[in-house]
């Protein structure tokens, strides 16, 4: 091999090495490359205007603007990791980062972006799953767009939500403070739970009866955290957070990075459903890192007054953790092991 051949092979391998090490896996982007690429170069903007009050970071699914009454609450979210209610699923979960600051949703712009060929019925699906999420929600569909696209493989839906602030009043996530207790509601892998039971439901047979993979199935119908947030956010609650991509852990580390603090959580404390157990168990896959749209991670004092509170009004919740000055450990089986920064979701994992 002569010296030029042998310069250029390895120039395309020092070339395809680089390439290698800025390619990103399935799922929420690590939290340093969103930092670095995102986050910095928009917070470096030399525009600050003064009616944006609440703006992007690491954690933070909302932002907030000052139109002179209430503060309106934007959030947007896409569904990626479901190809079946991808339409109740968009609404219901947007809806929730309104929730999570302790605000109102009124109203969602829908994005829809179907592939070559996609059929009337499957748009007719999206549509009347997003109207039927709407109504339980008691808000309007205010617009958006739909294109067919060979940019897209399976259907691509992402919402916008707009909401309004209670007596101006905002939530963060970064609004913990040290000594709080961490309150989860409902159970880990809420809704990683009714999308694997859906979308995979003839797999799944062979490891669930027919109850339990309608039970699982029917988890959808706890995917809003509207009811907690309110009871939360009355009770005094200083920060709330839907568990989204990540899971339970990625929602609890996401609380105590925005907020600066450090966590223990009590890895054993973690409600979860027997059937969520048997699907991951059967798919391979971690439900402590499974999305939980559904799921409120809360901040607050004393934690298991208001886990009362809430289990009076039939939302099952638990205290999981302690936010504490520094330090991100899991408690298991008296071993202090260190919680991770969330990584890609275990639903893009789970396989048969």
């Amino acid at each position: 091999m002569n010296k030029a051949i042998k310069a250029s092979v390895i120039g395309q391998r020092l070339f395809a090495k680089e390439r290698m090490k800025t390619m990103f896996a399935i799922g929420k982007l690590p939290p340093e490359i969103l930092e670095k690429i995102v986050m910095e170069p928009m917070q470096a903007s030399r525009v600050k205007r003064e009616d944006v009050i609440l703006r992007p970071k690491t954690g933070e699914d909302c932002s907030a603007v000052d139109l002179g009454g209430e503060y309106c609450i934007l959030s947007t979210d896409p569904i990626t990791g479901a190809a079946k209610d991808v339409g109740y699923l968009a609404v219901q979960i947007n809806c929730n980062d309104i929730y999570s600051s302790g605000a109102e949703p009124m109203g969602v712009l829908l994005t829809v972006l179907l592939p070559p060929e996609s059929e009337e019925a499957l748009l007719e699906e999206m549509m009347s799953g997003a109207i039927r999420a709407a109504e339980e929600r008691n808000i309007e569909i205010l617009g958006g767009h739909t294109e067919v696209t060979d940019a897209v493989v399976k259907p691509v839906i992402s919402a916008a939500v707009i909401g309004k602030t209670r007596n101006r009043k905002i939530l963060s996530t970064g609004g913990a403070k040290a000594g709080q207790d961490v309150i989860m509601t409902k159970w880990a892998g809420t809704e990683g739970t009714a999308i694997l039971a859906k979308e995979w439901e003839e797999g799944l047979r062979q490891y669930l009866t027919e109850e339990e993979l309608q039970n699982a199935q029917a988890m959808k119908a706890y995917l809003s955290v509207g009811k907690e947030s309110e009871i939360a956010f009355a009770y005094g609650a200083t920060a709330m957070h839907d568990a989204t991509e990540g899971g339970v852990l990625g929602a609890v580390w996401e609380v105590a990075e925005c907020s600066g603090l450090g966590v223990d959580v009590f890895v054993e404390k973690i409600p979860v459903k027997e059937e969520t157990k048997k699907i991951c168990k059967a798919m391979g896959i971690d439900y402590l890192g499974l999305i939980s749209s559904g799921t409120m991670i809360i901040a607050a004092e004393n934690g298991e007054k208001l886990a009362e509170r809430l289990q009076e009004e039939g939302i099952a919740a638990a205290v999981i953790g302690k936010l504490t000055e520094s330090g991100r450990y899991m408690l298991v089986n008296d071993m202090r092991l260190p919680l991770a920064q969330p990584k890609s979701d275990a639903l893009y994992e789970a396989k048969l």
